[in-house]
């Protein structure tokens, strides 16, 4: 199957839309068209012939050569009459075959242990898998996510059209960690490594943009957005206007880095803590679900709200120039609820106001995200879908 660049001819940044919405030149023509007749049938589920060519701008003529090409692949099939039709020659409804191909999907989000899962072309689970880390990083690490999407792979019921891989760290569009500190990886061609390994088309991206995707497209996020996933560590993944920023060397949403606790002599009444990264006073130090346990372990119910509240300012005003700057109208966060969903969430959310004009922050919503702990997984199966059918 081609890529999504080879399909959509989108590239990187700002201008390469998650969604077709019309015709495009003519060299990319046809795979932009078939992109377009597959997310119309994904979206909107069955159709007739007639209806898609409608719904796309496309002559009857394209549409009927496109799905006769797609049904002979085995995406797509016919499925009778549309129920109830009275006048004139019935219309024969086609659909996406969601139930004939799986995806393999790997959230590398959290500290001590990896989640994969099988999942359905409609982001449906059908097998969960959890495998311990056990302080593994590096080479090991990698030898040990190879044999765990080996086994999720072999659990499949249905043939598998892709692995996709929500991993934190800097990851470029090729699927290339080019850093990771929490997992010790550094330069590592991760993508291409599990391809290798296990005879795949396998794609793999920062899991706080795999996370973005995956409430755009099955959370029904609004197209102008951030979200915050908490893990091992703390990243960000940002969709503008219904575009998926990567930034000029794919770091966009990079915030887990940003230093945000400076030396205790300016009155911050925080220490620098030191970070995976070499540095002092990262975020991580403060929002990571390592350091929030450790804010909270022992402490009375009070006093764990406060240190919860005090880590959500400090998230607060970490976003607000963000938030401002990019006008957007959504922050999501995804991790635990117990230490995200409360205090932390709602002094975010007062700080961000505080810092940000009233024509920025009047309805922006600071929200746990929809997917709740299957945020990754999800926007990993969309990877996969973006780039083996340019389905987002």
């Amino acid at each position: 199957m081609a890529t999504a660049t080879e399909r959509n001819g989108t590239g990187r940044g700002l201008g390469a839309r998650l969604r077709a919405t019309s015709k495009v030149l003519p060299e990319h023509a046809r795979a932009h068209n078939r992109s377009l007749v597959l997310q119309h049938l994904f979206h909107e589920g069955p159709t007739s012939r007639a209806d898609l060519a409608r719904a796309t701008s496309l002559t009857r003529v394209t549409i009927s050569d496109l799905v006769s090409v797609l049904i002979t692949e085995g995406l797509v099939e016919e499925l009778g009459t549309r129920p109830g039709q009275r006048v004139g020659k019935p219309a024969i409804l086609v659909g996406l075959r969601t139930d004939a191909y799986q995806i393999v999907a790997v959230d590398l989000t959290e500290h001590g242990h990896m989640r994969g899962a099988v999942l359905s072309l409609t982001g449906e689970i059908m097998v969960r898998r959890q495998l311990d880390i056990d302080g593994r990083t590096g080479d090991e690490l990698v030898d040990l996510l190879t044999r765990f999407v080996r086994r999720l792979v072999a659990a499949a019921g249905h043939p598998v059209i892709g692995v996709g891989v929500g991993s934190p760290g800097i990851i470029d569009l090729d699927g290339r960690v080019v850093e990771a500190p929490n997992r010790g990886w550094y330069d590592v061609p991760l993508a291409e490594v599990l391809a290798e390994r296990l005879g795949l088309p396998v794609h793999v991206a920062n899991d706080a943009n795999t996370a973005a995707l995956g409430e755009f497209t099955y959370g029904g996020a609004t197209g102008s957005m951030l979200v915050v996933t908490v893990g091992a560590g703390v990243g960000a993944g940002v969709v503008v206007d219904g575009v998926r920023v990567h930034g000029q060397r794919d770091a966009a949403g990079e915030i887990g880095h940003v230093t945000v606790v400076d030396d205790p002599s300016t009155g911050s009444g925080r220490r620098a803590e030191e970070c995976a990264c070499g540095r002092r006073g990262c975020l991580e130090t403060v929002l990571s679900v390592p350091a929030l346990r450790s804010a909270v372990e022992g402490r009375s119910p009070e006093d764990s709200d406060a240190a919860l509240a005090s880590a959500g300012r400090v998230l607060g005003v970490t976003l607000a120039p963000v938030v401002s700057a990019l006008n957007l109208t959504e922050v999501l966060l995804s991790g635990p609820r117990d230490l995200l969903d409360g205090p932390l969430r709602e002094a975010a959310l007062d700080t961000i106001r505080q810092r940000t004009m009233p024509a920025i922050n009047t309805g922006l919503q600071l929200r746990m995200a929809a997917l709740d702990e299957d945020v990754v997984l999800a926007g990993a199966a969309v990877l996969v879908l973006s780039a083996q059918l340019g389905v987002s």
